[in-house]
């Protein structure tokens, strides 16, 4: 019966142990916490502005483009006016 005993208190023990909170655990727990979220918003503004660059290039590529078939066109035009006088 003793060991029952025994046990029995060193298992309790443990488990209040398990229960006491532990502020150094706590305080570096919500430090990495505030870490992640700063780089998670900070990974986020990056990702806005590359995504805006990338949009902002493909909307110049498409203005170049447009412009090369202009020119393009616009010469076609051209050789046609004068093959057809």
């Amino acid at each position: 019966m003793k060991k029952v005993a025994i046990v029995t208190v060193a298992v309790l023990a443990l488990g209040a142990a398990a229960c006491n909170k532990s502020t150094a655990d706590n305080n570096a727990a919500n430090e990495t916490a505030v870490e992640n979220n700063a780089e998670y918003d900070v990974n986020a503004a990056s990702n806005d502005s590359v995504n805006a660059a990338d949009e902002a290039l493909n909307v110049a590529d498409n203005s170049v483009n447009a412009t090369a078939n202009a020119i393009d066109n616009a010469s076609d035009a051209v050789q046609n006016a004068a093959e057809n006088k």
